[in-house]
Protein backbone atom coordinates (compact mmCIF):
# COMPACT_ATOMS: atom_id res chain seq x y z
CA UNK A 1 0.00 0.00 0.00
CA UNK A 2 2.82 2.40 0.86
CA UNK A 3 4.54 1.53 -2.38
CA UNK A 4 1.42 2.46 -4.34
CA UNK A 5 1.20 5.77 -2.48
CA UNK A 6 4.81 6.54 -3.35
CA UNK A 7 4.09 5.82 -7.03
CA UNK A 8 1.02 8.07 -6.99
CA UNK A 9 2.96 10.89 -5.34
CA UNK A 10 5.76 10.52 -7.88
CA UNK A 11 3.30 10.68 -10.76
CA UNK A 12 1.58 13.73 -9.36
CA UNK A 13 4.83 15.53 -8.67
CA UNK A 14 5.50 18.21 -11.27
CA UNK A 15 8.64 20.14 -11.96
CA UNK A 16 8.64 23.81 -10.97
CA UNK A 17 7.62 26.10 -13.81
CA UNK A 18 11.04 27.75 -14.08
CA UNK A 19 12.87 24.40 -14.20
CA UNK A 20 10.54 23.10 -16.90
CA UNK A 21 10.93 26.34 -18.86
CA UNK A 22 14.73 26.25 -18.72
CA UNK A 23 14.74 22.59 -19.72
CA UNK A 24 12.56 23.32 -22.74
CA UNK A 25 14.75 26.27 -23.76
CA UNK A 26 17.88 24.12 -23.43
CA UNK A 27 16.46 21.32 -25.60
CA UNK A 28 15.26 23.82 -28.21
CA UNK A 29 18.63 25.59 -28.18
CA UNK A 30 20.40 22.34 -29.03
CA UNK A 31 18.32 21.91 -32.19
CA UNK A 32 18.90 25.55 -33.19
CA UNK A 33 22.66 25.29 -32.60
CA UNK A 34 22.84 22.13 -34.72
CA UNK A 35 20.97 23.92 -37.52
CA UNK A 36 23.35 26.90 -37.32
CA UNK A 37 26.37 24.59 -37.42
CA UNK A 38 25.02 22.78 -40.48
CA UNK A 39 24.33 26.13 -42.16
CA UNK A 40 27.88 27.31 -41.44
CA UNK A 41 29.39 24.08 -42.75
CA UNK A 42 27.26 24.03 -45.90
CA UNK A 43 28.25 27.60 -46.72
CA UNK A 44 31.95 27.17 -45.94
CA UNK A 45 32.14 23.95 -47.97
CA UNK A 46 30.22 25.60 -50.83
CA UNK A 47 27.61 22.86 -50.96
CA UNK A 48 25.12 25.37 -52.39
CA UNK A 49 25.21 26.25 -56.09
CA UNK A 50 24.89 30.01 -55.36
CA UNK A 51 27.24 30.69 -52.40
CA UNK A 52 26.77 34.46 -52.70
CA UNK A 53 23.14 34.01 -51.66
CA UNK A 54 24.04 31.63 -48.83
CA UNK A 55 26.54 33.37 -46.52
CA UNK A 56 27.94 31.60 -43.45
CA UNK A 57 25.88 31.90 -40.28
CA UNK A 58 28.81 33.66 -38.61
CA UNK A 59 28.63 36.50 -41.16
CA UNK A 60 24.87 36.80 -40.62
CA UNK A 61 25.27 37.16 -36.87
CA UNK A 62 28.16 39.59 -37.39
CA UNK A 63 25.87 41.71 -39.59
CA UNK A 64 23.17 41.48 -36.92
CA UNK A 65 25.62 42.73 -34.30
CA UNK A 66 26.61 45.64 -36.53
CA UNK A 67 22.94 46.60 -36.99
CA UNK A 68 22.46 46.51 -33.23
CA UNK A 69 25.55 48.61 -32.48
CA UNK A 70 24.78 51.15 -35.21
CA UNK A 71 21.28 51.69 -33.82
CA UNK A 72 19.58 50.99 -37.16
CA UNK A 73 17.72 47.95 -35.88
CA UNK A 74 15.85 49.38 -32.89
CA UNK A 75 13.69 52.00 -34.70
CA UNK A 76 12.64 49.39 -37.26
CA UNK A 77 11.72 46.97 -34.48
CA UNK A 78 9.65 49.61 -32.67
CA UNK A 79 7.80 50.62 -35.84
CA UNK A 80 7.06 47.05 -36.90
CA UNK A 81 5.89 45.93 -33.45
CA UNK A 82 3.59 48.95 -33.19
CA UNK A 83 2.00 48.19 -36.55
CA UNK A 84 1.68 44.51 -35.75
CA UNK A 85 0.17 45.12 -32.31
CA UNK A 86 -2.40 47.63 -33.56
CA UNK A 87 -3.52 45.39 -36.43
CA UNK A 88 -3.63 42.37 -34.11
CA UNK A 89 -5.57 44.28 -31.43
CA UNK A 90 -8.20 45.66 -33.80
CA UNK A 91 -8.53 42.22 -35.37
CA UNK A 92 -9.33 40.70 -31.97
CA UNK A 93 -11.85 43.46 -31.24
CA UNK A 94 -13.77 42.35 -34.34
CA UNK A 95 -13.11 38.60 -34.32
CA UNK A 96 -14.06 37.67 -30.75
CA UNK A 97 -17.46 39.45 -30.46
CA UNK A 98 -18.41 38.45 -34.02
CA UNK A 99 -17.34 34.85 -33.44
CA UNK A 100 -19.33 34.64 -30.21
CA UNK A 101 -22.42 36.02 -31.97
CA UNK A 102 -22.10 33.67 -34.95
CA UNK A 103 -21.51 30.66 -32.73
CA UNK A 104 -24.32 31.42 -30.26
CA UNK A 105 -27.08 32.69 -32.55
CA UNK A 106 -27.71 29.94 -35.10
CA UNK A 107 -29.87 31.96 -37.47
CA UNK A 108 -27.29 34.75 -37.53
CA UNK A 109 -24.59 32.19 -38.25
CA UNK A 110 -26.58 30.72 -41.16
CA UNK A 111 -27.16 34.22 -42.55
CA UNK A 112 -23.54 35.40 -42.54
CA UNK A 113 -21.81 32.08 -43.27
CA UNK A 114 -21.76 32.45 -47.12
CA UNK A 115 -20.27 35.94 -46.83
CA UNK A 116 -17.83 34.71 -44.21
CA UNK A 117 -16.59 31.93 -46.49
CA UNK A 118 -16.08 34.35 -49.39
CA UNK A 119 -14.14 36.89 -47.30
CA UNK A 120 -11.92 34.42 -45.48
CA UNK A 121 -10.78 32.82 -48.75
CA UNK A 122 -9.60 36.12 -50.19
CA UNK A 123 -5.77 36.26 -50.16
CA UNK A 124 -4.84 38.91 -47.61
CA UNK A 125 -1.98 40.42 -49.58
CA UNK A 126 -4.12 40.57 -52.73
CA UNK A 127 -6.33 43.06 -50.87
CA UNK A 128 -3.42 45.35 -50.01
CA UNK A 129 -3.84 47.44 -53.22
CA UNK A 130 -7.54 47.82 -52.36
CA UNK A 131 -6.73 49.05 -48.86
CA UNK A 132 -4.13 51.43 -50.28
CA UNK A 133 -6.70 52.90 -52.68
CA UNK A 134 -9.17 53.53 -49.86
CA UNK A 135 -6.82 54.46 -47.01
CA UNK A 136 -3.67 55.67 -48.74
CA UNK A 137 -0.15 54.30 -48.57
CA UNK A 138 0.43 55.40 -44.97
CA UNK A 139 0.08 53.59 -41.67
CA UNK A 140 -3.68 53.03 -41.81
CA UNK A 141 -3.58 50.70 -44.82
CA UNK A 142 -0.80 48.60 -43.26
CA UNK A 143 -2.64 48.27 -39.95
CA UNK A 144 -5.87 47.31 -41.71
CA UNK A 145 -4.23 44.63 -43.85
CA UNK A 146 -2.65 43.16 -40.68
CA UNK A 147 -6.03 43.32 -38.95
CA UNK A 148 -7.70 41.57 -41.88
CA UNK A 149 -5.12 38.79 -41.98
CA UNK A 150 -5.03 38.25 -38.22
CA UNK A 151 -8.74 38.19 -37.41
CA UNK A 152 -9.75 35.04 -39.29
CA UNK A 153 -8.01 32.44 -37.16
CA UNK A 154 -9.42 33.90 -33.96
CA UNK A 155 -12.85 34.31 -35.52
CA UNK A 156 -13.06 30.69 -36.70
CA UNK A 157 -11.69 29.34 -33.42
CA UNK A 158 -14.18 31.40 -31.45
CA UNK A 159 -17.07 30.05 -33.53
CA UNK A 160 -15.78 26.50 -33.08
CA UNK A 161 -15.36 27.05 -29.34
CA UNK A 162 -18.95 28.21 -28.84
CA UNK A 163 -20.38 25.41 -30.95
CA UNK A 164 -18.31 22.74 -29.20
CA UNK A 165 -19.77 23.42 -25.75
CA UNK A 166 -21.27 20.23 -24.33
CA UNK A 167 -25.06 20.38 -24.91
CA UNK A 168 -25.59 18.55 -21.64
CA UNK A 169 -24.04 21.47 -19.74
CA UNK A 170 -26.42 23.88 -21.46
CA UNK A 171 -29.43 21.66 -20.75
CA UNK A 172 -28.44 21.29 -17.11
CA UNK A 173 -28.02 25.05 -16.71
CA UNK A 174 -31.41 25.69 -18.33
CA UNK A 175 -33.02 23.06 -16.11
CA UNK A 176 -31.81 25.01 -13.08
CA UNK A 177 -33.53 28.13 -14.39
CA UNK A 178 -30.43 29.91 -15.69
CA UNK A 179 -31.30 32.80 -18.01
CA UNK A 180 -29.82 33.20 -21.48
CA UNK A 181 -27.41 35.99 -20.53
CA UNK A 182 -26.16 34.22 -17.43
CA UNK A 183 -26.00 30.90 -19.31
CA UNK A 184 -23.77 32.46 -21.93
CA UNK A 185 -21.52 34.18 -19.39
CA UNK A 186 -21.19 31.33 -16.90
CA UNK A 187 -21.20 28.25 -19.17
CA UNK A 188 -20.65 28.98 -22.85
CA UNK A 189 -17.96 31.66 -22.63
CA UNK A 190 -15.70 29.86 -20.08
CA UNK A 191 -15.94 26.63 -22.09
CA UNK A 192 -15.00 28.51 -25.26
CA UNK A 193 -11.98 30.32 -23.84
CA UNK A 194 -9.38 27.60 -24.64
CA UNK A 195 -10.44 27.67 -28.30
CA UNK A 196 -10.41 31.47 -28.35
CA UNK A 197 -6.96 31.68 -26.82
CA UNK A 198 -5.56 29.19 -29.32
CA UNK A 199 -6.92 31.38 -32.10
CA UNK A 200 -5.40 34.46 -30.48
CA UNK A 201 -1.99 32.78 -30.30
CA UNK A 202 -2.10 31.76 -33.95
CA UNK A 203 -3.32 35.21 -35.01
CA UNK A 204 -0.45 36.87 -33.14
CA UNK A 205 2.09 34.88 -35.12
CA UNK A 206 0.21 35.47 -38.36
CA UNK A 207 0.16 39.22 -37.75
CA UNK A 208 3.98 39.22 -37.85
CA UNK A 209 3.99 37.40 -41.19
CA UNK A 210 1.45 39.76 -42.76
CA UNK A 211 3.31 42.77 -41.37
CA UNK A 212 6.55 41.84 -43.15
CA UNK A 213 4.84 41.42 -46.50
CA UNK A 214 2.93 44.70 -46.09
CA UNK A 215 6.14 46.57 -45.25
CA UNK A 216 7.96 45.10 -48.21
CA UNK A 217 5.26 46.30 -50.60
CA UNK A 218 4.78 49.86 -49.42
CA UNK A 219 6.82 51.35 -46.57
CA UNK A 220 9.94 53.37 -45.86
CA UNK A 221 10.59 51.91 -42.41
CA UNK A 222 10.17 48.69 -40.46
CA UNK A 223 11.74 45.24 -40.49
CA UNK A 224 10.15 44.22 -43.78
CA UNK A 225 11.30 47.40 -45.48
CA UNK A 226 14.86 46.97 -44.17
CA UNK A 227 14.97 43.37 -45.36
CA UNK A 228 13.76 44.35 -48.84
CA UNK A 229 16.20 47.29 -48.94
CA UNK A 230 19.22 45.10 -48.16
CA UNK A 231 18.09 42.46 -50.66
CA UNK A 232 17.73 45.11 -53.39
CA UNK A 233 21.22 46.43 -52.57
CA UNK A 234 22.69 42.92 -52.54
CA UNK A 235 23.67 43.05 -48.86
CA UNK A 236 22.72 39.45 -48.24
CA UNK A 237 24.10 38.96 -44.68
CA UNK A 238 22.13 42.02 -43.50
CA UNK A 239 19.02 40.69 -45.22
CA UNK A 240 19.34 37.36 -43.40
CA UNK A 241 20.02 39.22 -40.15
CA UNK A 242 16.60 40.86 -40.36
CA UNK A 243 15.02 37.51 -41.17
CA UNK A 244 16.59 36.17 -37.96
CA UNK A 245 15.13 39.11 -36.01
CA UNK A 246 11.65 38.54 -37.42
CA UNK A 247 11.78 34.80 -36.75
CA UNK A 248 12.99 35.48 -33.21
CA UNK A 249 10.13 37.87 -32.46
CA UNK A 250 7.55 35.47 -33.88
CA UNK A 251 8.98 32.62 -31.82
CA UNK A 252 9.06 34.67 -28.61
CA UNK A 253 5.49 35.87 -29.04
CA UNK A 254 4.24 32.35 -29.73
CA UNK A 255 6.26 30.92 -26.83
CA UNK A 256 4.95 33.49 -24.33
CA UNK A 257 1.33 33.06 -25.40
CA UNK A 258 1.68 29.28 -25.36
CA UNK A 259 3.04 29.42 -21.80
CA UNK A 260 0.19 31.71 -20.71
CA UNK A 261 -2.30 29.36 -22.37
CA UNK A 262 -0.92 26.32 -20.56
CA UNK A 263 -0.99 28.02 -17.18
CA UNK A 264 -4.40 29.63 -17.69
CA UNK A 265 -6.10 26.44 -18.83
CA UNK A 266 -4.17 23.93 -16.76
CA UNK A 267 -7.49 22.42 -15.69
CA UNK A 268 -7.86 20.88 -19.17
CA UNK A 269 -4.80 18.68 -18.65
CA UNK A 270 -5.75 17.86 -15.08
CA UNK A 271 -9.31 16.91 -16.05
CA UNK A 272 -7.97 14.83 -18.91
CA UNK A 273 -5.74 12.76 -16.64
CA UNK A 274 -8.40 11.97 -14.05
Amino acid sequence: MKKNNVIIIAKNHKQPFLVALLKKIFVSAIAILIFIALWEAASRLRLVSTPAFFPPASKIFLALGQELISGKLWPNIAISLTRSFLGFFFGLMIAIPLGLAIGWFKNFGILVNPLLQVFRNMPTLALLPVFVMFFGIGEVSKIIVIMWGALWTTLLNTIAGVRSVDPQLIKAAKAMGTGSVRLFGSVVLPASLPFIFTGVRMSATFSILILIAAEMMGANSGLGYAMFFYQANFKIPQMYAYIVVMATFGTIINFVLEAVERRSFRWRDESGTT
